[in-house]
């Protein structure tokens, strides 16, 4: 197996890593993780860098959905296994800030995080793909992002807008948010639920920071390729929950395999076997006498 995570520099903090990797790639995939294990196998397959999705957290961690249940520690408590177990720079999914951004930011740094965004949402927030969603005022999201700026104890670490601005106010009110929370602080954006790859190099040409698009699955934005993305701008290709949701089936289908027949014959030219688990551990078995 190819191993693609040696002969990096690690002692630069997690925010330099993730500065690095975005010099490095555009635009720069970024997968999420569910897990400490995901983690091992996203960086052997080669990315360059991490995501911990708030939903993520809510769906695999604690089984509710990502309706703002899950708090920040629950999160952390995520963060530190997947920092522990990769040295990739991690994006989390920082929600609102739950009401104190600035301590967010602080434990986020602690935890190995290399950054977070924010989003202007109010507090009882939902699924950016989902209808219904309710917008802070800007100036109560600029407010959000000034705090959040407050509690870096790393300079390097990085604060991304998200704004859900243009699914209900539509791309100019989305793009005008955006500016006003660069001015506050933000170093990147997250522009969320588009469904135009040019609406993307509207908001890059606003902005001037790296811009965000989220490819998740089953949602408003269609699935762009990264050519795509790159040819209008677009510095970062997020993909939250790809990963999670092909673990899921597969499980599924696993569980009902065995309900069914009474046996896992069927499946296990599906499943990873126990020697290459080992192998993405870097563990040695003994060998026999």
């Amino acid at each position: 197996m190819k191993r693609h995570s040696a002969k990096k520099d690690f002692t630069a903090s997690p925010g330099v890593r993730f500065r690095a990797a975005l010099k490095a790639e555009c635009p720069l995939q970024i997968v999420g993780v569910i897990n400490a294990y995901a983690a091992i196998l996203a960086a052997e397959t080669g990315f360059k860098a991490l995501y911990l999705s708030g939903a993520g957290v809510a769906n695999s961690s604690y089984g509710v959905p990502d309706i703002g249940i899950t708090t920040l520690e629950n999160v952390l408590i995520d963060v530190r296994r997947i920092t522990g177990a990769s040295k990739l720079p991690l994006l989390v999914d920082a929600d609102t800030g739950w009401e104190n951004p600035r301590k967010t930011v602080r434990e986020m740094i602690k935890a190995g995080a290399a950054a977070v965004h924010i989003e202007d949402q109010v507090e009882a927030k939902r699924c950016g793909h989902l209808g219904g969603k309710q917008l802070a005022s800007p100036e109560e999201m600029c407010q959000r992002i000034k705090t959040a700026v407050k509690g870096k104890t790393d300079p390097e670490f990085l604060i991304m807008a998200r704004t859900d601005a243009v699914a209900t106010e539509g791309l100019n009110a989305g793009i005008e948010r955006a500016r006003k929370y660069c001015e506050a602080g933000a170093d990147m954006i997250f522009a969320e639920a588009l469904t135009e790859v040019e609406q993307y190099r509207e908001f890059v040409n606003a902005v001037k920071v790296p811009v965000l698009a989220n490819i998740t699955e089953f949602g408003k934005t269609p699935l762009f390729t990264t050519e795509e993305l790159a040819s209008v701008g677009v510095r970062m290709a997020l993909y939250p929950l790809s990963a999670f949701r092909a673990m899921n089936a597969a499980a599924l289908k696993v569980y009902r395999t065995l309900q069914k027949e009474g046996t896992q014959k069927k499946v296990l030219g599906e499943m990873q076997t126990r020697a290459e688990l080992y192998e993405f551990l870097g563990y040695q078995t003994p060998k026999a006498k």
